[in-house]
């Protein structure tokens, strides 16, 4: 039996609405990019107040086009002082929806994503951490570097610790370079989980209606934890999480049929 596709299980309407909020997003980011690159003269805090309008429009695109919210669990957990965040990693929607949730963020990213024509450019505005993921040792070294001055400037960090996204219903590896930059900078560390992969998976045109679960934990404290632990505790508490939220939208109940073909 062959087993089931994308195809299926999406409607004429969903493809419509995906191609329209594509659209939207391409026309948006054509026309604030160059406008970014221009800002780049001008203080963090104002660039970022510019690149957030990008942010909402498109959530709000994303809302009123293909149905597709989120619901946010746990916001108390979130201290005052800023940290780093530690986020699984499904879809290209929690490095839109994190903006607006958290404080003032940076990235943890892959140099590569930089190259990318007008997105690429505009987010280098913003100051991310761009590693070269191949030379691990000195990727390390950058991360513990530039980590440290990004939360000495009073930005959030933002880490996704299997270094890719991964697929509803699987688990990458978790590496341990947050809780060494987390305890050297004796932040806190807040542990996100959530399931966008089931409604806008990796490299996914389709976006399903639904709403997206967002769970955030409490924090940790990098100055009373070793490193190892601040990692274990993160990793159990998001992956405890992933097992209570995963399964429900249709992309996992795609990938639970196929494995049953």
């Amino acid at each position: 039996m062959k087993p089931p596709s994308i195809f299926s299980i999406a409607t004429p309407s969903i493809y419509l609405r995906s191609a329209i909020f594509f659209t939207g997003q391409l026309l948006s980011t054509f026309l604030l990019g160059p406008i970014m690159l221009l800002m780049k003269p001008f203080r963090f805090e104002l660039r970022y107040a510019v690149a957030n309008l990008w942010v909402r429009f498109n959530l709000w695109l994303l809302k009123v086009v293909c149905g597709l919210t989120y619901e946010v669990r746990g916001l108390e957990n979130i201290p005052e002082r800023n940290g780093l965040i530690v986020c699984k990693h499904q879809s290209a929607f929690e490095t839109i929806a994190l903006q607006v949730i958290f404080p003032p963020v940076v990235f943890i990213l892959k140099q590569e994503l930089l190259g990318i024509p007008i997105w690429g450019w505009a987010m280098a505005t913003l100051e991310p951490i761009a590693i070269d993921r191949q030379a691990k040792s000195q990727a390390m070294k950058q991360i513990l570097r530039d980590g440290e001055a990004r939360l000495k400037a009073g930005r959030w960090v933002i880490l996704f610790p299997e270094g890719t996204r991964v697929a509803p219903g699987q688990k990458g590896r978790y590496g341990t370079s947050g809780g060494i930059l987390a305890h050297r900078a004796g932040c806190p560390v807040v542990p996100v989980a959530h399931n966008a992969g089931e409604y806008w998976a990796k490299n996914g045109f389709i976006k399903f209606p639904g709403s997206i679960q967002v769970r955030i934990g409490p924090a940790l404290d990098g100055r009373q934890l070793s490193a190892s632990e601040i990692n274990r505790q993160t990793e159990l508490w998001i992956e405890t999480q992933m097992a209570e939220i995963s399964g429900f939208g249709p992309y996992a109940s795609l990938m639970h049929v196929a494995a049953e073909v």
